[in-house]
């Protein structure tokens, strides 16, 4: 199941930078599908009035069309975010994502560059699958969210993307533990206890830490390891000791004489 990213934060540079050109552009649907020579004004209000009626996609493409026609204008550039913009709104994630890339390339210290980095990460973030899943997508938006906050800490940008990293890494460590469960239940407890060793290692701040550690206490015990097993109990017991979790594993110590 995919994570919901909040777009408020998204909508924030459209409320900033989809201002109409002076005048209306009055345009009917026909018009606007016909791909003709129009001035900058009528071609940016155009998309800008099927943005605002949530026709995504066609709004992508005249904005893609004011860029294609009007390359050195300065609404050029504007047109090229707000295309990135509505492709993500219209879910193409991978045209919203090479829309902002081109953007990047061409203006890459722009004002709005922040933005455009903050759009990708939310591309890559939208697509996350459910943890039975291949999580290439979420390594790539936590990739992408690292990105934006290691380039700009400050925007307001970089917060939420900071939100979003905790999630992400909880969502990596719930498919750690998926596959843990998995090769537990098969009682291939090596494989099982690199699973759970990787969510106490690398995801220690998720809300799967404290099984990881019950599940290292169990796969220890039945590998005939109890000192590691007692390691990963008192780890429990001493982070988490009100838990289910350390009730199991205390439990579990004691019928192995190890409390």
């Amino acid at each position: 199941m995919r994570i919901p990213a909040p777009k408020s934060v998204a909508l924030l540079l459209v409320a900033a930078i989809a201002l109409p050109l002076a005048g209306c552009a009055g345009s009917k649907s026909k018009a606007d599908t016909a791909y003709v020579a129009r001035d900058v004004n009528t071609l940016y209000n155009a998309a800008k009035n099927r943005l605002d009626r949530g026709q995504y996609k066609l709004a992508a493409a005249l904005f893609d069309e004011v860029e294609r026609q009007h390359p050195y204008s300065p609404w050029a550039r504007r047109a090229q975010l707000m295309s990135a913009f509505s492709y993500y709104a219209a879910k193409d994630y991978t045209a919203s994502i090479q829309s902002s890339q081109r953007f990047l390339a061409i203006h890459p210290g722009n004002k709005d560059a922040p933005y455009a980095y903050y759009l990708i990460a939310l591309d890559y973030y939208e697509q996350m699958t459910d943890v039975t899943r291949d999580q290439k997508i979420t390594q790539q938006a936590l990739a992408a969210l690292g990105e934006l906050i290691r380039r700009y800490p400050d925007t307001r940008y970089a917060a939420d993307a900071r939100l979003k990293v905790d999630l992400v890494n909880d969502h990596l460590a719930g498919k750690e533990m998926e596959v843990g469960r998995f090769y537990q239940r098969r009682s291939q407890w090596l494989a099982a206890s690199i699973r759970f060793r990787s969510v106490v290692d690398e995801y220690q701040t998720t809300s799967h830490a404290p099984e990881a550690l019950m599940r290292l206490t169990e796969s220890y015990l039945a590998m005939g390891v109890p000192e590691e097993a007692k390691k990963s109990a008192a780890v429990l017991g001493k982070n988490y000791p009100g838990t289910k979790w350390y009730e199991r594993a205390y439990s579990l110590m004691q019928k192995h004489g190890g409390a």
